[in-house]
């Protein structure tokens, strides 16, 4: 009889303080942009990602416009035209084999990937490759970093990608 009293309060116990326990927002806890964003008079949708091992969540966050002019006043731009550049990242040496991209910047973001060396180790890695690389490109495209997620049955194209788009980042000073 004791022991099941024990069990019971143990039980409420447990179960009490694993319903007060309270999660921590991932938007408040997401990092402030590290590269100043261009104002151009209007909001600019910003996204920033995370990537834990191999997984990781895309986090939203918009970023707030110059104040605005007021309603009789001309908008006056100060900004010059951006220019696009392009920085190539290092060569990630894969199980499979290399993976190199190239980025295309305007200003700080991210306009364009492209893949200039991929994993070439058979029928098997084109396979991989080719469904893999586009969802990588998108996510870089829509994250605006690094920080994405990994391709799910492509770890070893997933990581030299990532690590080549780092590297192509770093160069680029983001």
């Amino acid at each position: 009889m004791r022991r099941a009293v024990l069990t019971l309060g143990g039980t409420v116990a447990g179960l009490a303080a694993l319903l007060s326990f309270k999660t921590h927002s991932l938007a408040a806890s997401a990092p402030a942009p590290s590269a100043p964003v261009a104002s151009t008079g209007t909001s600019q949708p910003m996204t920033s990602g995370t990537a834990s091992g191999v997984a990781g969540s895309a986090v939203g966050q918009t970023a707030s416009a110059a104040p605005k002019a007021s309603a009789g006043a001309p908008k006056a731009s100060t900004s010059a035209p951006m220019t696009a550049r392009t920085v190539t990242g290092t060569v990630a040496t894969t199980t499979y084999g290399p993976m190199q991209v190239q980025v295309t910047l305007a200003g700080t973001k991210i306009t364009k990937v492209t893949v200039l060396q991929r994993t070439d180790d058979g029928a098997e890695s084109d396979q991989i490759d080719a469904t893999a690389i586009p969802q990588l490109t998108s996510e870089t495209l829509a994250a605006q970093s690094a920080h994405i997620d990994s391709v799910s049955g492509a770890s070893y194209t997933s990581s030299g990608y990532i690590q080549s788009l780092q590297s192509a980042l770093d160069q680029a000073h983001m």
